[in-house]
């Protein structure tokens, strides 16, 4: 009957009448039964049936449309789902084929041709050597010039690398291995985050623009670096690997050489969360924290502020198999709060706040005389007889008032004994430079909030001297007004 069905299916993938979408769709059909139906034939009628199919499918996928590119997807999952491979080695081979054909000027056709193998998907980790021939061949597309192409790139290698885990009697060998797909790339993400950093994307010149091509492949690879790792963490079973870790100061430097392109810094920050909210093995966390420790001693502030904004997600999702660290990590967070740039300081003052409101860490007295004498520091020094307003000091007393709005905000349903002290030692500051009154006032606003409901219970924690110094603080002036 091959025959006959054959030439039925030349004549409605040709018709080019107002019923063309329903002819492809009879037509998928009938080819994905065919697929099917033929699994257990023997391997004469098999090599008899695709001498027919291949030209034909070939003809089909050169030729696709939006209107039917849908419809031979379904032919391709429903005529090899849930079948063996070694009887499906025929369609297996014809959709690999598929990544060799080049669709020059074509990005719909091409990006449907990657559609129809991302197909393959139906077979899991049952056709490991079919995963290492796309790996190796799609790894190179990564800086292709449309989007639509890299993003079934991004999700085909993704898959291929799912499979690549540790199991109960050993590891999977044949699969396609993540540390070395991710080494592998993380130098030409090294690269290209150097070009993109060094060449401006567009040259302006009068009323023309010029894009740089260079530095559009190198914005590419990385976008598709950045999609890559986000899949990589939606079905994995296993996504945590040694290069996944190296991988990550690369992740927080993006932030820096980005900050005007919304979508690519917003699929970053997600992309290191899906890491942060990860159960992390414990063999996994000492490398983390050294690349934490390593990107925040780094020269640029956008790095340095994922990396702490990173740090309190971690913790919180790894809350126990942290604890050995916490020393550690503590020094970490009380080293950016005083760090130059106000972004990653009051990051930092959130960070810590959140250890201390989740046990992580406990406040000590040491915490409060620290952060109450760095509050203390005068701004001013002297130089050639005049006062004059000293930077590095006001980081340091910004950095102790963040320090005490962390204490303070770290109890948003009681009054702990230190609170009191902290926030008699915020109200000092009413007078200091718009920096500081900003962040007090935002803490002082958060602790009204939270404790509003409640507070005939919590001013008793406080002395009849306090409570007059907070409600001067809180009670604004144009309330009299």
């Amino acid at each position: 009957l091959v025959h006959s069905f054959m030439k039925y299916l030349y004549e409605l993938i040709h018709d080019k009448t107002t019923t063309q979408e329903g002819s492809h769709r009879v037509a998928a059909e009938i080819t994905g039964a065919m697929i099917r139906g033929s699994k257990h034939w023997t391997l004469d009628m098999l090599e008899e049936l695709w001498k027919k199919l291949t030209p034909f499918l070939a003809e089909v996928c050169t030729n696709l449309s939006p209107e039917t590119v849908g419809h031979w997807g379904s032919c391709f999952k429903f005529g090899i789902e849930d079948e063996d491979p070694r009887r499906m080695y025929r369609p297996i081979e014809f959709l690999r084929s598929l990544i060799n054909t080049h669709a020059t000027g074509n990005t719909f056709l091409a990006t449907s041709q990657w559609t129809l193998v991302q197909k393959l998907s139906n077979f899991e980790w049952r056709i490991p050597a079919i995963w290492c021939t796309i790996n190796q061949y799609a790894k190179d597309y990564l800086d292709h010039p449309y989007k639509a192409i890299r993003e079934r790139i991004a999700s085909i290698l993704s898959t291929s690398l799912s499979f690549d885990m540790i199991l109960s009697d050993g590891q999977s060998i044949r699969h396609p291995k993540i540390d070395e797909f991710i080494d592998g790339i993380r130098q030409r993400l090294d690269q290209a985050i150097r070009i993109y950093e060094q060449t401006p994307l567009a040259n302006i010149s009068g009323e023309r623009v010029e894009i740089d091509s260079e530095a559009r492949r190198a914005l590419n690879y990385i976008e598709s670096v950045v999609q890559l790792h986000t899949l990589m963490f939606s079905g994995y079973l296993q996504p945590v690997k040694s290069s996944i870790i190296r991988l990550f100061p690369h992740l927080c430097e993006i932030d820096s050489i980005i900050s005007n392109d919304d979508f690519i810094r917003e699929s970053t920050v997600i992309s290191r969360m899906y890491l942060a909210v990860t159960y992390l093995q414990t063999s996994f966390i000492e490398p983390l924290i050294e690349q934490l420790e390593h990107v925040c001693s780094s020269t640029k502030w956008h790095a340095r502020r994922a990396a702490i904004e990173f740090v309190q997600n971690m913790i919180f999702c790894n809350l126990f198999t942290t604890r050995p660290y916490a020393q550690r990590l503590r020094q970490l967070v009380f080293k950016r709060l005083f760090d130059e740039q106000f972004e990653v300081r009051t990051v930092a003052s959130v960070t810590l706040s959140g250890f201390y409101q989740c046990g992580f860490i406990q406040v000590s007295n040491d915490d409060l005389k620290h952060f109450r004498v760095m509050s203390k520091t005068s701004y001013f020094v002297k130089v050639d007889g005049k006062k004059v307003t000293s930077a590095e000091n006001i980081v340091k007393r910004h950095g102790g008032v963040l320090g005490l709005c962390a204490i303070v905000l770290s109890s948003p349903y009681d009054i702990p004994n230190h609170v009191p002290e902290a926030l008699m030692l915020l109200c000092e500051h009413s007078h200091d430079p718009d920096l500081i009154q900003k962040s007090i006032k935002k803490a002082l606003s958060e602790f009204r909030r939270t404790h509003y409901d409640s507070w005939h219970e919590h001013r008793e924690k406080f002395t009849e001297d306090q409570l007059v110094i907070l409600a001067d603080v809180l009670i604004s002036p144009s309330y009299y007004a």
